[in-house]
C-alpha cells in the first residue's frame, strides 16, 4: 500500500498542532515552513482536515489552525481518509471476466479471490490505523525522541503559535 506524501505531512500538522496552547492557532505557511513543504501544496491537505473535522481554521490576520477536538479523539485512519479518501486502495475491475477466455456472467457468481484478499488485508490495515490516536504518536515522540529535537519542535510552536482572544472554543 503506497500513501502520499500528504498523508505524512498531515500527520506531522496534527502532531504539531497538538502542542499548540489552549485557543492559539498556527499558521499553515509556518507549517509549511516547519516540515520544508510548498505552503499551497500544505494547505490542499489542511483543507481537507478542516472538511473532515478533524482541524478547526480560523480567519483573519490572527488566524491559522489548530485541532478541531481532542488528540485523543483523533485517529491515524482520521487522518489518511482526510487526505486519501474513503474508497478503498484496491479497486477490483473484474479483470477475469474480460479477454479472450471470458465466459458469461454466470461463471462468475463467486467473488474474485484476489479482491476478497485484498479487502481483507485493507480492514486489516484500517483497523491498525484506527486503534493509533494522535495523542499517543505524540506522547511517544515526546519520550522517545532525541531531546534535542523535541526542545527545537516545542520552541518553534511557542514562536509561531498565535493566541486568541477567547479560549472557549478549544478543546480540554
Amino acid at each position: 500500500m503506497k500513501l502520499g506524501e500528504g498523508v505524512e505531512a498531515a500527520i506531522h500538522c496534527a502532531a504539531m498542532l497538538a502542542g499548540v496552547e489552549g485557543a492559539a492557532t498556527m499558521p499553515g505557511a509556518a507549517m509549511a515552513e516547519a516540515f520544508g513543504l510548498s505552503p499551497s501544496y500544505l494547505l490542499k491537505h489542511l483543507n481537507a482536515l478542516t472538511a473532515s473535522g478533524i482541524l478547526e481554521s480560523v480567519p483573519g490576520p490572527s488566524g491559522g489552525f489548530r485541532l478541531a477536538r481532542p488528540a485523543e479523539r483523533i485517529t491515524l485512519l482520521d487522518i489518511v481518509l482526510a487526505v486519501e479518501g474513503r474508497e478503498p486502495a484496491f479497486r477490483c475491475g473484474e479483470i477475469r471476466q474480460r479477454g479472450p477466455a471470458r465466459l458469461d456472467a454466470s461463471a462468475y457468481v463467486k467473488p474474485c479471490g484476489i479482491s476478497v484478499a485484498m479487502l481483507k488485508a485493507e480492514r486489516a490495515y484500517r483497523a491498525a490505523l484506527a486503534e493509533s490516536r494522535l495523542s499517543d504518536i505524540v506522547a511517544d515522540y515526546m519520550s522517545d525522541a532525541d531531546p534535542r529535537s523535541v526542545a527545537a519542535n516545542c520552541a518553534f510552536v511557542e514562536r509561531h503559535q498565535r493566541p486568541q482572544k477567547s479560549s472557549s472554543t478549544k478543546q480540554a
